[in-house]
């Protein structure tokens, strides 16, 4: 399991995801066993290393005492009668949280995706006001009802495959929606192109990359934003943060 897991779990926890994201992770842990087991696994020893990490001072002490806390968090989970029996993969989650707790503890925080995502709504039907499946594609993004905005997005791209407007608005609920590989796809394609929406998908895709927490590459895109783009000033100053 990769960081991107941990920080949608911590996520979940903290109460940020949106309403959509959290739609999204319950039925993700209803219906996917092993992601279920995963995030309960999380739970007991993040737990567990927040209160540790209270009383810790320095990354030394931190290194030095990892297997402690690993063995005293497993020794929490015996009864007089009966010892947990934990599988293989447990131990190897064990072992790449305490390193990725490790790793947050003592790193300075990151900008957060949420701090500089913003959009404007978005006026479809005037242009076809005809189009049932575009109204509803923009009453569902606009009140980011991101779920049901994808499907119609979808839907709309079926029949008017070069729309790079429907193409852009599809990508960013993508992202919302942490379906990022067909997003970065999309908007990295977008991006090398010259339709007028070159820019804001270039933004997106570094937000895109900002909510993946993968700092190198969003740092790489923030830098080919042009200075005419009307995000250019949340780029250099999400830039700054980063650098």
């Amino acid at each position: 399991m990769d960081t991107q897991n941990y920080t949608l779990f911590e996520d979940y926890l903290n109460g940020t995801l949106t309403e959509n994201e959290k739609i999204s992770f319950e039925s993700n842990l209803k219906n996917n066993t092993i992601f279920n087991e995963e995030f309960n696994t999380y739970k007991e020893l993040s737990g567990f290393l927040e209160h540790k990490f209270q009383y810790e001072d320095a990354s030394a002490a931190f290194q030095n005492n990892l297997t402690t806390i690993s063995n005293k968090h497993f020794e929490k989970l015996k009864t007089p009668k009966r010892i947990i029996k934990f599988k293989t993969w447990q131990f190897a989650i064990a072992a790449s949280l305490l390193l990725f707790f490790g790793i947050q503890y003592f790193s300075p925080s990151s900008p957060s995706y949420n701090d500089f995502t913003s959009y404007d709504t978005i006026s479809l039907v005037l242009r076809d006001s005809g189009n049932k499946l575009l109204t509803n594609a923009e009453v569902a993004f606009n009140a980011k009802n991101f779920i049901k905005a994808e499907q119609y997005f979808s839907q709309l791209l079926e029949t008017d495959v070069n729309n790079n407007e429907l193409k852009l608005y599809k990508a960013f609920s993508q992202i919302e929606l942490n379906q990022f590989n067909e997003a970065d796809t999309t908007l990295s394609i977008l991006s090398k192109g010259n339709s007028v929406y070159k820019n804001k998908a270039t933004w997106y895709l570094a937000l895109s990359k900002l909510k993946q927490k993968e700092y190198a590459a969003c740092i790489t895109v923030l830098k080919t934003i042009d200075a005419e783009a009307d995000d250019y000033k949340k780029a250099k100053k999400l830039l700054k943060k980063l650098e």
